[in-house]
This record gives structure tokens, sequence and C-alpha cells, in this order.
């Protein structure tokens, strides 16, 4: 007598389906996924792959791709001081200009050695004005009207952006009161500002109230709220009007005043270039967007992809619809429709197969891979597990009672799968009010069990398909 040999493959009968490992996930809502093979497209296996969903920051792959197609993976933003005017002996007869080209990563710390190489230069004297050309891209005061007014990642957008576009507002407890700053830090140097203020309110709610009164951001914080001490970084409403103020504290500290700032759309034609700031080339820009994913930088890398197409957009709503038309004469995605470029409002749609078709479009070994980050994988409990039979770069994507991730997942065998999970709970994510949304209640445990979900989705195909 002997055991009857089982039949090749008979392991793959104990693991859990797709379907099961849904169910056990409870997440209510919608869950939709498509995976295939990355060289071939050939589907391997779907779920509600046709049910358009919320991707979340997954959209800033899409992003990545327009902006490539576009724009090119050696496009560098341009910032410039540069004169109106007749210069002699250290003294400039006219305007001095910082012309702005929307550069998301422009930081105090590179103001401060633009100004400090117009010392250089010998610039000792400007008998005219400082003007500041903020029209590379329009403004826009908020990327997504939906969220609350203090979060850091729903900043305005404008051609001059400075930090983000965020100011940092820090208080300690000094003699029974607050002391309070508002400053635009970087690596190196803290100037504070004007542009932004705070006042501390005795209320314990709501936490932070916001105005704009006469050309400035006027902020409150509830007293009850702050503890001893403590830090944030706030958005900035006038991007151009911070820009103005870094740097006309930064230009007097070498020595330069101005007799007025103002701001204005473009330069002068033919001006003298006395500085230029030259930005990393764009495909860095993405790789740093993709792993931090930067709202900022998407939304400016798609206002300009759509700008290098032909169309001068006046919002973020019509350029994301010219990046939604062009997924879908590119890419064949016939139902993506996208509010803007980051994945911040929740309005953007998207099925997971048409992600999944972008990324086979992409290739298995394309840029679009490269500029992901590695997912690590974990077990159970959270725990990392070394030496896993699967490597998987991809981008993440999270709303409140929205989680998605899609990217490529390549086994011991050498297959690369293309997959695209999206889990969303929009009913239960439209309950919210605008001040439950920084923290809902069940928002936490909702995104642990999706993360939990979308990985042992990626383990089940990697053993049945790899």
């Amino acid at each position: 007598m002997r055991p009857i040999l089982r039949p090749e493959g008979f392991f793959r009968r104990a693991i859990p389906t797709g379907v099961d490992l849904v169910a056990q996930a409870r997440l209510g809502g919608r869950v939709g996924y498509a995976v295939a093979d990355a060289a071939t497209g050939q589907i391997l296996e779907v779920m509600h792959p046709y049910y358009a969903l919320p991707p979340a920051s997954v959209a800033k792959a899409v992003t990545c791709a327009y902006a490539l197609d576009r724009l090119g993976p050696g496009y560098r933003f341009r910032t410039r001081i540069v004169a109106d005017g007749t210069m002699a002996d250290g003294r400039l007869d006219g305007d001095l200009w910082l012309v702005g080209s929307g550069d998301p990563l422009l930081d105090t710390d590179t103001l401060a050695a633009m100004a400090a190489e117009l010392r250089n230069l010998g610039l000792r004297e400007v008998t005219g004005r400082l003007l500041l050309a903020e029209g590379a891209l329009p403004q826009i005061f908020q990327i997504d009207s939906e969220q609350p007014e203090h979060v850091g990642y729903n900043p305005a957008i404008s051609g001059l952006n400075l930090n983000f576009n965020r100011v940092h507002f820090e208080w300690a407890r000094q003699s029974g009161d607050y002391a309070v700053t508002m400053d635009a830090r970087s690596e190196a140097l803290r100037p504070q500002v004007q542009i932004a203020r705070m006042r501390i309110e005795d209320r314990s709610d709501p936490v932070y109230t916001y105005a704009q009164v006469e050309g400035r951001d006027h902020w409150t914080v509830a007293r009850g709220a702050l503890g001893d001490q403590g830090a944030r970084w706030l958005p900035v409403r006038r991007p151009g009007a911070y820009v103005a103020e870094v740097f006309e504290t930064l230009a007097r500290a070498n020595g330069l005043t101005f007799r007025g700032v103002e701001l204005a759309d473009a330069p002068p034609e033919a001006p003298t270039v006395l500085v230029e700031h030259v930005s990393e080339p764009m495909e860095e820009i993405l790789r740093g967007m993709m792993r931090w994913s930067t709202n900022l930088t998407a939304e400016v890398v798609g206002l300009l992809a759509t700008q290098a197409g032909g169309t001068r957009p006046g919002d973020l709503r019509s350029s994301a619809d010219a990046m939604s038309v062009w997924m879908r004469d590119q890419l064949g995605a016939r139902q993506a429709q996208f509010v803007d470029h980051s994945g911040l409002g929740d309005q953007s749609r998207l099925r997971p197969h048409d992600m999944v078709a972008a990324l086979v479009s992409a290739g298995p070994n394309g840029m679009l891979r490269r500029l992901m980050r590695d997912i690590p994988m974990r077990d159970a409990q959270g725990n990392l597990r070394e030496n896993h039979f699967v490597e998987v770069v991809a981008k993440t994507g999270t709303l409140n009672f929205v989680s998605t991730l899609a990217g490529y997942a390549r086994t011991r065998t050498g297959r690369d799968m293309a997959f695209a999970i999206f889990c969303g709970d929009v009913d239960r994510r439209a309950a919210l009010s605008v001040a439950q949304r920084e923290r809902p209640d069940g928002g936490r445990d909702y995104s642990a069990r999706a993360r939990r979900l979308q990985q042992q989705l990626v383990d089940r195909w990697a053993i049945m398909y790899g």
C-alpha cells in the first residue's frame, strides 16, 4: 500500500480565495481589485474590476506618467532673480524681479542662497521695487475645499511656492501664558513672518479657525488644545506674498532694501538674469513625490503637464479633466475622472482595471516602476518578513475610509505582476463632518484592516500565479 500522490498544485487549494480574504477583512463599502501579468497584460484575477472608487494618492502614479509624457524626465524648474534697469558700480537703477516657475521644492535656505549670491555679485543698492512674478501657474486657494482648514497637506498653489506653502506654528507655555512663533523655517533658518498670524483664544472647540484679513492669514487656536508646548505646520493661502516677505527679510540681511514690494504676473521681456536656481530633474522630483506623497508637488507638475499640452487651466478641476482625457486617450482608461492631481479630493474616480492597464502600459521595468517605493511585507502581527517570496513596489493611498495600493509584484521565479487594490466605504466617509475628517472614529482601524487585506491579496497572487 502506498499513499496516493497529491496532484500538482494541490497546496493551492488551501489558500483562501480573494472573496474569502475580503469577507474576513470586514471593511464595509466596496473592495475592487485586478491583477495582471505585467509583461503580457493577461488578466489573472479580478473582483469588481470595473467599479470606480476614489484612488486617493494612487492618483499620483497617474500624475507621474502624465508629467513624464508631457514634460520629460529631464525637465527642471528655474527660479530667477532678474534686473529691469541699468546696473553700474553695485547700483541697480530700476526694479529687481524674483521670477517663479512653480518649483514645489523651493525653500527658505534656497532663497537665502540666492540673496547671498546677489551680494557676492556686488549688488549694494536697488533704487526701485522688488517685484515677484507668480504667473507661471494659476493662483489656487487650496487643493480641496472639503478638508479641514488647518491641515498642512492642503495648501494653496502659485507660480511661487515656498516650504510646500506651509508656515511653522510653535508654542510653549511661559509664566502662565504662551509664547507663539510663526516662521518660514527650513534646515538652517527660521525667519519669522507676519503674513500668517496666530491668536490664542479661551475655548475648547473648534481647535483652529481661519480668516483672511487685509491679505493676511489670521488663525486662532483653542487654548485648551495646546498643552505645555508643541508645533505643527499650517497651510499658507497667499504663497506669493509669503515668498515676498521672506525674500525681503533675507535680502535685507544681505544689505539690500527696496522702494516697495509688489506681486505681478510676468516679468518684463529680455531682462538681465542675475541669479538662477535650477531644480533637480523631474525624475528626481517625482521620485520624492512618490516616496513622501507630497500633494503640492503633484498639483504643480500636473498643472504644468496640462500647460505643456497647449491648455492654460484656470483651476485644478480643468487641469485634472485634461489628465483624465489624456489617460483615456493614451492608456484606454475609459472611466477615469480626476478632480485634482494628488488624489486629495474624494470625488475622483478610477477603476482597478484601468489602473492595471496603465501599469502594464508603463511596463514592468519602465520608469514608473523605478519611481515607486518598496512596500515592506509584514505578517499578521505587523512584523517585517525578511527575504519574503515576493518583492513589491507600489504607491499607497489613504483617505478617511479609503485605502488603495497599486504597483508591481515580482516573485522569486521572476514573474512580474501589475495590480491595483481599491478599498472604499464612500458612504461612511461622506457622513463625516469637516471637523471629524482629521481623526475620525474608526478611521485608523479601517486603514489597518485594509492594509492587511492588501498584503494578503498580494501574497495570494504570488503563490497562485508566481
